[in-house]
């Protein structure tokens, strides 16, 4: 590490103003900032919370969402050789081989665009790259079918970074979450891709591990089979441990329950925000349940589909969720209730997480706003200020 310092503290000069490569300063900088932390501070705008700075608390995001990665590849080929009846004969092996295939290019291409626009965007206003998208970058493949085109993954991203983060002044200043955005254009922009249905697609002559399935076989995932007025055929131990259809890294809740002890553990997400949403979401499937309106168990709809994934990796999002503590409550327990509100009110859209998410990000500066001045008021009176 000490030769790698050596060598860019070298070639810095270069990319200095009036250096020959000052016009990639950005990228240099995020370069640099990426490995060593920078001895500067900030000169206006700084609100302290923690030691660490932005760079290490998204790489430890990145880290929380390695099992929810790791095992939604798993999971593509498994459905994908359960689906083509050659499941028993498959190894370990070829099945993980087969989903980190498929899911890698949408990862590359989520980092190549999103990471692409972030640096010439940085160029152009000659600001210093951002690290926020480093999570988004991962996150967005993550909560998508499988079956969605690459094409249609890179005009989301491009349209999330733009119109959801830079235009707003770049990280931390964005209104919604970034991967939000991106899910909610493809919702809304190509709705058949992003129904309750899930597209495996044969990767046909991957060293020799596809050519199974025929290309674009749809499977219905438990959410979606509930849209369509029919029995969900999936048992809860498959629920809890993710062997089921649905968006790449959403299915397995043993996964996504790491990633939670990984963020709490490190301080980096707020559990008031993550137990308020589980709660909401738990009391409001209760309700349905009792009054006969929706045909699973309340506990169903807390490990199906998205509800797990978004509670603790998105609705805890630091920039865009609410920040007085009280008002964690408030917002996390209105995202569980809507998101349960959506799945039953709404049998054309059997998942509603990502939407009550979406909400949840334009109502958190009203409860923060609503949260501080009820402290004002409680502090004013007991001055005897009026």
């Amino acid at each position: 590490m000490n030769a790698l310092r050596k060598y860019l503290n070298n070639v810095k000069p270069n990319f200095e103003e009036g250096g020959k490569l000052h016009a990639l300063k950005s990228v240099f900088d995020g370069f640099e900032t990426f490995l060593f932390v920078p001895n500067t501070t900030a000169k206006s705008g700084a609100h302290i919370h923690d030691a660490i700075d932005s760079k290490r608390i998204m790489s430890m995001v990145v880290i929380a969402l390695m099992p929810a990665m790791l095992f939604g590849m798993y999971n593509v080929g498994y459905q994908n050789y359960l689906a083509a009846g050659t499941l028993a004969s498959a190894s370990f092996f070829e099945i993980f081989c087969y989903g980190f295939l498929a899911v890698l290019p949408k990862i590359l291409v989520s980092y190549i665009v999103g990471l692409g626009i972030e640096f010439i965007w940085a160029q152009w206003k000659g600001e210093e790259i951002q690290e926020g998208y480093l999570v988004s970058g991962i996150i967005i493949p993550l909560i998508l079918p499988i079956g969605c085109p690459l094409w249609m993954l890179a005009l989301a991203c491009a349209f999330a970074v733009i119109f959801a983060k830079e235009i707003f002044g770049g990280t931390g200043m964005n209104i919604f979450n970034v991967a939000i955005a991106a899910r909610m254009f493809l919702f809304f922009s190509y709705p058949s891709k992003m129904t309750g249905d899930t597209i495996w697609v044969a990767q046909n002559s991957i060293f020799g591990l596809g050519n199974t399935l025929p290309d674009g076989y749809t499977a219905a995932t438990p959410l979606g089979e509930i849209g369509q007025g029919t029995d969900v055929t999936a048992s809860l131990q498959d629920m809890i441990l993710g062997f089921i259809p649905g968006s790449i890294g959403e299915t397995s809740v043993i996964a996504i329950a790491i990633g939670a002890v990984i963020l709490l553990w490190m301080g980096i997400a707020s559990w008031k925000t993550m137990l308020s949403v589980f709660v909401g979401g738990g009391l409001m499937a209760c309700l349905f349940e009792q009054l006969g309106m929706t045909p699973i168990h309340w506990y169903e709809h807390i490990v199906l589909g998205g509800f797990c994934f978004g509670a603790v990796f998105m609705a805890t999002d630091p920039v865009t969720s609410a920040r007085t503590e009280t008002g964690k409550y408030i917002y996390g327990f209105l995202i569980g209730a809507m998101a349960v509100i959506i799945r039953v009110m709404n049998p054309g859209y059997p998942e509603g997480m990502m939407l009550a998410i979406f909400f949840g990000n334009m109502v958190a500066p009203l409860i923060d706003h609503c949260i501080v001045a009820r402290n004002i008021s409680k502090r004013m009176k007991r001055g005897g200020t009026k």
